[in-house]
């Protein structure tokens, strides 16, 4: 059965983006964003893949991404109504319209769809990409944690889990350093 990553970045206190969703404040140091590129080149937005050597890369650990209104609506803001056209794309909003024919917009129960998508037989597993509440309302179904942290105080903004109390715990199984501005990884399997 495929799994469900929980793929996200957040600040040294906690939060995913600033109040009003920012997330360029983030620092990325040269190593780490070349360590985001070769291991984690699916996440990379289609748009930007040529610009940093990776047009026609065949995906490695996904084939299909989650998102929720806020992370998606960016994207639409800059002109890329299909983020990620290298996946299956699926944004799960109660109040956005259809924007493209390639991303499939999904106003149902979210855990359903992620357990339909976990029983499709692919090699590829699933990642969510975001927003935290969304990630909250799918904690339950999330396998793996992949933690990029940034070494930047936000001070608030938005959490990574939404706002609901479930304590669910995760085993560490690995951490990865960047030496050269602080960045840090950690990688978190389901207990």
């Amino acid at each position: 059965m495929r799994e469900l990553v929980y793929y996200f970045g957040m600040s040294i206190d906690g939060f995913i983006a600033g109040p009003d969703d920012e997330v360029e404040f983030y620092p990325g140091s040269e190593e780490y964003m070349a360590w985001m590129f070769s291991d984690y080149s699916d996440m990379i937005p289609t748009h930007l893949r040529p610009s940093v050597g990776l047009e026609g890369v065949p995906n490695k650990l996904f084939d299909t991404i989650l998102m929720g209104r806020r992370t998606y609506e960016p994207g639409l803001r800059e002109g890329a109504p299909s983020p990620y056209a290298h996946l299956r794309q699926y944004v799960f909003s109660r109040t956005l319209e259809q924007q493209h024919p390639d991303v499939e917009m999904v106003d149902t129960d979210p855990v359903a769809k992620v357990r339909e998508l976990k029983q499709a037989d692919s090699e590829f597993d699933i990642c969510l990409a975001g927003g935290g509440e969304l990630a909250g309302v799918l904690l339950s179904e999330i396998d793996r944690l992949v933690i990029k942290q940034y070494p930047v105080v936000a001070g608030t903004g938005r959490t990574a889990f939404g706002s609901t109390f479930m304590p669910t715990e995760f085993d560490l199984t690995e951490v990865k350093t960047f030496g050269d501005g602080g960045n840090a990884v950690m990688f978190y399997s389901r207990k």
